[in-house]
């Protein structure tokens, strides 16, 4: 057990703990921290990417918990050195990115800090949540997009090389069109946020399953984390369906394993502490 689930193992258990988002009242509520040194250098993005990232990261968690996010609390921690032009860089793009997904920002808090850190609580409205759970043997795993990018630029970015501003590094792309239209017909999901094979370790534990592979996933995109595609299981019966709605909203889909009873090892090493 890595030192974040033994942290989370020593609260008091209860039904909200274990996914992207706590469900309380036909509502998702989740929150992610985004700081400077740990999840970016500012040497990487601009201001307004930093705060649009943030908030597309935290708007993931509601989106796979199949909740339409609605409000957002903002906690940022700025240095005393910003400028009011940096100050009002970084305000746009929280509220440009609230604004496309039609986010009110009601509040929040700002404090003095020596670097810059953020913390995002989204509530969302959500009346048919998908859990992490719910996976039965026999279920197909599938997952959006083209995994590795993510990773492959995080090493460029640390080796002092520039990315491309569209690298989902920097600019995730979120699956919304395509998850709210799948969701009726599958049984479990959540963003690969660690990582495919971490996010499966997740999975694993959760539903006591394992999975088989149709063919070798390679570590560089097993071990690629913050993507923030979808991973989710559904019924085989519904293939063609889910194949049906990746081709109308343009989504990248790979199915690429079925759930099994059978032990499951993560061949990646803990991207937390």
């Amino acid at each position: 057990m890595n030192k974040e689930d033994y942290f989370i193992s020593c609260f008091e258990k209860n039904i909200f703990l274990g996914d992207d988002a706590a469900i309380l009242n036909n509502m998702s509520i989740s929150q992610d921290a985004f700081f400077e040194n740990v999840h970016f250098k500012r040497e990487w993005m601009s201001l307004y990417e930093i705060a649009r990232k943030a908030m597309l990261v935290n708007i993931s968690d509601a989106i796979v918990m199949n909740g339409k996010p609605k409000y957002a609390l903002l906690t940022v921690a700025i240095p005393k050195n910003y400028t009011r032009q940096e100050l009002k860089e970084l305000a746009r793009g929280f509220q440009e990115t609230a604004n496309a997904y039609g986010i009110t920002i009601i509040g929040g808090d700002t404090i003095a800090n020596v670097k810059l850190d953020i913390s995002i609580t989204i509530l969302a409205e959500c009346k048919n949540p998908v859990f992490r759970t719910g996976i039965k043997e026999g279920d197909l795993l599938a997952f959006t997009g083209n995994l590795g990018e993510s990773r492959r630029d995080l090493m460029r970015l640390l080796r002092g090389y520039s990315v491309k501003p569209n690298s989902r590094f920097i600019n995730p792309v979120l699956r919304d069109s395509f998850f709210y239209k799948v969701a009726p017909f599958i049984h479990s999901a959540m963003d690969i946020s660690d990582g495919l094979f971490t996010d499966l370790e997740k999975l694993h534990r959760a539903n006591r399953v394992g999975f088989e592979f149709f063919k070798p996933i390679p570590k560089r995109i097993g071990c690629s984390g913050e993507e923030f595609e979808i991973l989710f299981a559904f019924d085989p019966r519904y293939e063609k369906k889910i194949k049906n709605i990746a081709k109308i909203t343009r989504t990248e889909l790979t199915i690429f394993a079925k759930a099994v009873r059978k032990p499951y090892r993560n061949l990646c090493k803990a991207n937390h502490f």
